[in-house]
């Protein structure tokens, strides 16, 4: 691919040679947001357009706000690796990936510049419009692959994305001293978590068993909504914040 028009008219384009084609003519209607867990902006865009790193995203949003676009939208860019949302395996034929110039924990993870969030905030909107993606199909890789992944990390301002009209957002449920589920428990108040998570996209099995994965899974769902405290443990802030999720869906699908 020597070149292609932007779709977001705020771009400029640097090809990338990693992409496909989208399979099952899926379209996409979800947006993947990334860090890019590197020691510099260059650095990540050199590498997503190496063909020797076999990685890619369809845009690139550096830390003083350019946008560069490096695969064509209706085009399979590499960009979630392993991973599910809602039953959905491959998650790079229903989205599009935004990679969010940021150290992350390896480098010296720190927090998004506001001229940056602005940039993502502007990318999303137009994004969204185009391509009608509901707020609570803007994820965290984190949440579609998580353990594996932990990317645009707790720092990653989801509030002031949703107060801009972008993703799905409620207002953490308070941390209070008490029970909670953890690893070793079982029964159904274990079972209706897991359901709950489930419902509303995250991979986990419906066992009454609160395993390993159980807690990977709860543990990515509070780097996103509840980042407060990222434990894997089920407290009632934990619960009652997820609850409130689902109750607030734009469209109830649970």
């Amino acid at each position: 691919m020597t070149g292609f028009s932007p779709d977001f008219s705020g771009a400029v384009v640097r090809p990338s040679p990693n992409f496909g084609e989208r399979r099952g003519g899926r379209r996409p209607d979800a947006l993947i947001l990334h860090y890019t867990g590197m020691s510099s902006g260059a650095a990540a865009e050199e590498w997503l357009c190496n063909p020797v790193s076999e990685v890619s995203s369809h845009y690139l949003v550096h830390e003083d706000g350019r946008i560069v676009q490096m695969v064509p939208e209706a085009a399979r860019a590499w960009h979630a690796g392993s991973g599910s949302w809602q039953g959905e395996s491959d998650v790079n034929s229903f989205s599009i990936g935004i990679e969010i110039v940021n150290p992350g924990h390896q480098y010296g993870y720190r927090d998004f510049p506001q001229v940056q969030v602005e940039g993502v905030i502007a990318l999303c909107r137009d994004i969204c419009r185009r391509h009608a993606v509901l707020p609570q199909r803007v994820l965290a890789h984190s949440d579609t692959a998580p353990g594996r992944k932990v990317d645009p990390g707790e720092k990653f301002p989801w509030k002031v994305l949703a107060d801009n009209g972008v993703g799905h957002y409620v207002a953490p449920e308070p941390i209070a001293e008490g029970e909670a589920l953890a690893v070793g428990n079982r029964g159904e108040a274990v079972a209706a978590l897991q359901r709950r998570l489930a419902a509303y996209g995250y991979g986990v099995e419906i066992t009454g068993i609160y395993d390993a994965r159980t807690e990977t899974v709860v543990a990515a769902f509070q780097r996103h909504f509840r980042p407060a405290r990222i434990d894997g443990a089920a407290d009632s802030s934990t619960r009652q914040t997820l609850e409130t999720l689902i109750a607030s869906l734009p469209q109830t699908r649970v």
